[in-house]
């Protein structure tokens, strides 16, 4: 019996000298790992952004196209367009008689793609239609001739407006669009490239902040 009791004594003595576990620093630990892996997925996240943003703009150019009542979709350029924004500026120098001119060209083919764009578009809408609902290549054979002569029709408009734009305006006058267009187009390439070349830095500032969070209020507890 006191063989029994002393041994109970001792388990005992034992159980009271272990040292409590730490709950405390296995919490930190975990909230350290936590807040690392919400700045990974931060960090992720921001990288994928750049190409979200790709994408979005491929999608809506070919939303674009496909929206337009044009036979050629793209590389014609939309001269009255390009001008509106030069109208009353100095350098482009446009005469009193040169802005009529062009105000008249520009309303004349707005019209008429205007008018051409909701046939174009019904009439393409009713031949995929009927091509899903099993009708023949055959019998749509008028329809797509129709359509095709529409979209003729409307690039038409377009080539005639840059005739008629490019008769308008003086050498000087379209040299300076062509150099703006492309001066537009160097200063879109080089914001690209601007946000690729960012996005290594901003990730690394990014994991530099990740590593303050943990050594900071993570590692304090650690620490402890």
């Amino acid at each position: 019996m006191k063989k029994t009791t002393l041994m109970m004594i001792a388990s005992a003595s034992m159980l009271f000298a272990a040292p409590a576990m730490d709950t405390t620093n296995m919490n930190m630990q975990g909230k350290g790992m936590k807040m690392m892996q919400n700045c990974k997925y931060k960090n992720s996240k921001m990288g994928h952004g750049m190409q979200g943003k790709k994408m979005m703009m491929q999608k809506k150019m070919a939303k674009k196209r496909m929206n337009s009542p044009f036979l050629i979709k793209h590389g014609l350029p939309h001269l009255t367009k390009m001008i509106m924004p030069y109208m009353n500026d100095p350098a482009f120098n446009l005469t009193s008689e040169q802005k009529y001119q062009l105000t008249k060209v520009r309303t004349t083919t707005m019209n008429a793609i205007m008018e051409a764009k909701p046939k174009v578009m019904a009439l393409r809408k009713e031949i995929v239609n009927a091509s899903a609902a099993g009708v023949s290549a055959k019998a749509l054979k008028d329809k797509v001739a129709k359509l095709a002569l529409l979209e003729a029709a409307a690039t038409m408009t377009q080539l005639k407006c840059i005739e008629s734009t490019k008769d308008i305006l003086t050498k000087d006058q379209i040299f300076f669009l062509l150099t703006n267009k492309n001066k537009k187009m160097e200063h879109g390439k080089k914001k690209m490239m601007r946000g690729k070349n960012d996005q290594p830095k901003l990730m690394k500032m990014r994991g530099n902040q990740s590593m303050k969070c943990a050594s900071g209020k993570c590692g304090q507890g650690m620490n402890k």
